[in-house]
Formats: structure tokens, C-alpha cells, sequence
């Protein structure tokens, strides 16, 4: 067994299960203060209540994963993301605190949904920028990080950064178009169809300037025969989405969430297209930041026992909460 290899697929798992799965509860906090009426902001909470925590399991994994199965990437990523990462925290600390204590809160409680608000948004934005630096690339000198802890802020993190809070504000939106109805399905259809366009154009910025920010990149996608073999990808993106655009503004409930996730699933493919097989872009990749195989070998006994139980659990909490959410407050 390819036990870097294996790994490599388990944390990238671990990353867009999270980014799907978060994403859509992010988006929705993106969107809370522009809902038309609080019955409409309560509506929106009690459909993510049950799953925002558990959603975030899969960050934990993608770090957690990182950090034992290839600690010299470890050692070099973090150094050169903590700033983004800290202020990434720092926003999932408001929205969760925000969560919880808006519910409870009566006099106060426009503080908590400014709070929950501008917590999505941070966390979501600092997600981008650490996305767009590590796509860019960063400094190594030897074996460590060589730069600035305020390299990660270029223009190109910071059109990713946006970029991500339009695609988890689309999934935000097509999240409550299938959970909820009435005045909140209403306002989030339409919602979508805006954020629609913003997304289009953030997914084609960002996938004309990857190529320009590496030699190695702009080869993979523009030489022969690759440019006939990879064309399928942003293709496929065009198509979905334009069959995207037709399903928000008919009465579909559940299609237009599925083709905003199979959205993220190309961009995902791209990513990966670009990047592969480095884990430390274009400087170390998989088989060189892998820990020792003994170590790989014990890790992965226990992600094969437990990851199953993880994914069991999610599936089961989505399927008990499956149907439309009510405005009444049952956290």
C-alpha cells in the first residue's frame, strides 16, 4: 500500500467534506442580515442548528491528519498561515459563541446576529486567502518556512478570499432553498440568482490567473495533449452553471444544493490537476513530508476503525433531520 498516497487522500477528504459541509452554514451566516424579516433569520438558524458543530469534525481531521501523517509539511505550512488561520479562528469563536447565545438573548440579540455575521464572513475570507496562498505558493528555506507571516495577504489571496465568500454564500443560499419554505425560500431563490453571477465571474478570475501563478501550472493546463485531456473540466463547470441558473428559478428544491456542491467538486478537480502530487506546492510533495511508514501504518488502523463511525453518525444526523426547518426555536 502507497501509505502517502492513502493519506494524501484521506486529509484532501477530510478538507472538502469540510468545506461542503461548513460551507453551506458559513454561507448562511454571510447572508443572516440581509434575510427580510427575523422570522425569516430564525428559519435560517434552525436549519443549520442540528449540524453546524459536527461539521466542523472534518477540520479537525484535515489538520489533525496534516500534522501526524506529514509533519514537514506541517512544520512549514503553519508558520507561513497563522495570521490567516488565528483570524479564521477568531471567527469561528464569534459564530459559535454567537450561535449559542442568540437563541437565549432577547434585548441583545441583534448583537449575536451581527456577531454570527461578521464571524461566517472572517472565517470564510481568511479560508480563501490561506487557499490562494498555498495555490501561489510560499517560501521554503531548507526545510522551513522562509518568509513573511504577511505574505499570505496578496492580491491574488484576497480575490480568492472573496471568491470563496460568494461560493459559500451560493451555498447558503441553495441550502435554505431546500430547507426551508415560504417568505425564506423566496428570498434565498432570489438571492441565488445574484450570488449566481458573482460566482461565475470569481470562478473564472481565479481560474485564469492559477495558470500565471507557476510555470509548472500554466504547462499542466495549456501544453499538448493535456489542453485536450483536462478541457472537460471548466466545460463541465460552464454547463452546471447554466442548468444551475435554469434549476433556481424553477420550483426544484433539493437540485439546485447539489449542483452548487458539484460546483465546488470541479473546482476541487482543478486544484488538485494544478497541485498534484506536491503538499508543499511545487517544493516537497507527498512521499517526501510523509512520516515514517510505521507511524502512517498505525494512524491509518485507527482512521479505518473510526472514520467509518464518523461518517455514519453525519449521514444519520442529516437523514433525522431531514424535511424543511420551522421559524420555531427547538435548540
Amino acid at each position: 500500500i502507497d501509505l502517502p498516497l492513502v493519506w494524501g487522500g484521506i486529509i484532501a477528504l477530510a478538507v472538502f467534506l469540510y468545506v461542503l459541509l461548513d460551507g453551506f452554514d458559513l454561507g448562511c451566516g454571510i447572508l443572516f442580515p440581509f434575510a427580510p424579516t427575523d422570522n425569516c433569520r430564525n428559519r435560517m438558524m434552525n436549519s443549520i442548528a442540528p449540524f453546524w458543530d459536527g461539521n466542523e469534525t472534518w477540520l479537525v481531521l484535515g489538520g489533525g491528519g496534516l500534522f501526524a501523517a506529514f509533519p514537514l509539511a506541517y512544520a512549514i505550512l503553519m508558520p507561513a498561515f497563522y495570521l490567516p488561520i488565528f483570524l479564521m479562528l477568531v471567527g469561528l469563536i464569534f459564530r459559535g459563541v454567537a450561535f449559542e447565545f442568540r437563541f437565549k438573548a432577547e434585548t441583545s440579540r441583534w448583537i449575536w446576529d451581527h456577531a454570527f455575521h461578521f464571524g461566517s464572513l472572517l472565517a470564510t475570507f481568511m479560508q480563501g486567502v490561506v487557499l490562494g496562498t498555498y495555490v501561489q505558493g510560499i517560501k521554503v528555506t531548507g526545510r522551513a518556512f522562509g518568509g513573511s507571516v504577511f505574505d499570505s495577504f496578496t492580491g491574488f489571496s484576497m480575490l480568492t478570499g472573496a471568491a470563496l465568500v460568494a461560493g459559500y454564500a451560493l451555498l447558503g443560499a441553495t441550502w435554505l432553498i431546500m430547507k426551508t419554505e415560504g417568505e425564506t425560500a423566496a428570498w434565498a431563490r432570489r438571492t441565488a440568482h445574484y450570488v449566481l453571477l458573482f460566482v461565475g465571474i470569481f470562478m473564472a478570475l481565479v481560474s485564469l490567473c492559477v495558470p500565471f501563478t507557476s510555470p509548472e501550472i500554466a504547462r499542466i493546463w495549456f501544453t499538448l495533449p493535456n489542453i485536450f485531456y483536462l478541457s472537460p473540466v471548466p466545460v463541465i463547470a460552464g454547463i452546471t452553471l447554466v442548468v444551475l441558473y435554469r434549476k433556481i428559478h424553477k420550483d426544484g428544491h433539493v437540485a439546485p444544493y447539489l449542483l452548487t456542491n458539484f460546483l465546488f467538486v470541479l473546482g476541487y478537480i482543478g486544484l488538485a490537476i494544478s497541485l498534484w502530487p506536491y503538499v508543499v506546492p511545487r517544493r516537497i510533495d507527498l512521499w517526501q513530508a510523509a512520516a515514517a511508514p510505521q507511524s502512517l501504518s498505525l494512524l491509518l488502523i485507527g482512521v479505518a476503525l473510526f472514520l467509518p463511525v464518523v461518517l455514519g453518525y453525519t449521514a444519520y444526523c442529516y437523514y433525522i433531520f431531514r424535511g424543511k426547518a420551522d421559524v420555531e426555536s427547538l435548540y
